[in-house]
Parts: C-alpha cells; sequence; structure tokens
C-alpha cells in the first residue's frame, strides 16, 4: 500500500504564536515530510515491505548494529516521526495535565528537571536526529535521544514527545540555537493534552 502525506492538524500558521512560523511548516510539512512519503514509496514498491504498516516497516528493517541504517528505513522512520511530530504541537493543549505532571515528577523530579534533561539530550545529539520522552515496557518514563531518523519503536518503548532536532526544523526561525529552539518548543508548542493521552493510551 501506498502512504500519504497527513495533513497538518492546523493551519501553517497555526504555531506562528508559539514560535513556529508558517514558512517553517511549509518547508518542513509540504517538502522535507512529503519527499520522506514520496521517497519511503519508491523504495517499498515491490517489496516484502509493500504491504506492511510503517511499524512494521520501521522494526523490520532497523539495524542496530549500523548507524547509518538502509533507505527503506531512512525513509520510512522519518515518515512515521513527522506524522508524529505534528499531532505532539498544537495551537491548544499547552496546559499539562495533571496526570502526566505526576508521572513527570515521578520520573525525574520535578516538570522543571524533566525540561532540563529534554533539552539537553537535544542539545548533545551530535548532528541530526531527534530527542524523546518514551514510556518504557515498564511504565517508566525515561527521556533519550536517537540520531538520523532512529525512533523509539526500534527499542519497544512508546514515544510520548518527540522534538525533532534536524536543522530544517528550526534553522528558519532560530538560526543555529538549537537550544532556545528547544525550550521554546517546549515552553510553547507542545500539545501536553496529546502527550497525556499517549501515556494513557
Amino acid at each position: 500500500m501506498a502512504f500519504n502525506l497527513p495533513d497538518l492538524p492546523y493551519a501553517h500558521d497555526a504555531l506562528a504564536d508559539g514560535g513556529m512560523s508558517a514558512e517553517t511548516m511549509e518547508f518542513h510539512h509540504d517538502m522535507h515530510h512529503n519527499a520522506y512519503v514520496t521517497n519511503g514509496n519508491k523504495l517499498i514498491e515491490g517489496t516484502e515491505w509493500a504491504d506492511k504498516s510503517l511499524e512494521e516497516i520501521i522494526t523490520g528493517t532497523y539495524d542496530a548494529s549500523s548507524v547509518a541504517q538502509n533507505g527503506i528505513f531512512n525513509n520510512i522512520s522519518q515518515l512515521w516521526n513527522h506524522n508524529q511530530f505534528w499531532e505532539m504541537m498544537g495551537p491548544s493543549g499547552r496546559n499539562m495535565p495533571s496526570e502526566l505532571e505526576t508521572a513527570i515528577k515521578d520520573s525525574f523530579g520535578s516538570v522543571d528537571q524533566f525540561k532540563a534533561d529534554f533539552n539537553a539530550a537535544g542539545v548533545g545529539q551530535f548532528g541530526s536526529g531527534w530527542c524523546w520522552l518514551v514510556k518504557n515496557a515498564d511504565g517508566g518514563l525515561q527521556v533519550t535521544k536517537t540520531e538520523n531518523g532512529v525512533n523509539p519503536l526500534c527499542f519497544g518503548q512508546t514515544a510520548l514527545l518527540g522534538c525533532d532536532v534536524w536543522e530544517h526544523s528550526y534553522y528558519i526561525d532560530f538560526r543555529n540555537k538549537r537550544p532556545v529552539y528547544i525550550t521554546n518548543f517546549l515552553d510553547n508548542l507542545v500539545n501536553w493534552e496529546n502527550v497525556a493521552a499517549r501515556l494513557a493510551g
């Protein structure tokens, strides 16, 4: 089956007040995300992965011994990552639900400490990649970072929140100031209700 580029769950300029411009959304969603969809579809056509789900392709093609990965994994994983990314942000849902706040405090001591750990993970990811808040199999929460398109599915974790730290995600609005971008992401862009729903799910 061929995958499609999902529509944004809000207008291109809906996050501008939070620091992510319509221009960034046009480049990031309409061009970069779309390229992963187009290339991923071409690469899986006629292969054993042609009728599999995104999740099945990701876990089936991930190579734990290789940083570079392969073309199918790289494109399909980035397709999935971006599908989640747009949903994890929004013009609403900026208040953190109490159940999520409690879970974060239980795992990190405080919301501020979680944010500090999350920012450090994103800043510390050399080159392109992602930083994540994940739920492990035992239910505990953890901040992680991954290179390139690798995501929590590869490690049997549930992605609760992910921040894209590829330069195309922030360079238009923040230039080379990745730490400022991540802080702004946490303070002004995250839809915490979406994160809480992932935790409950």
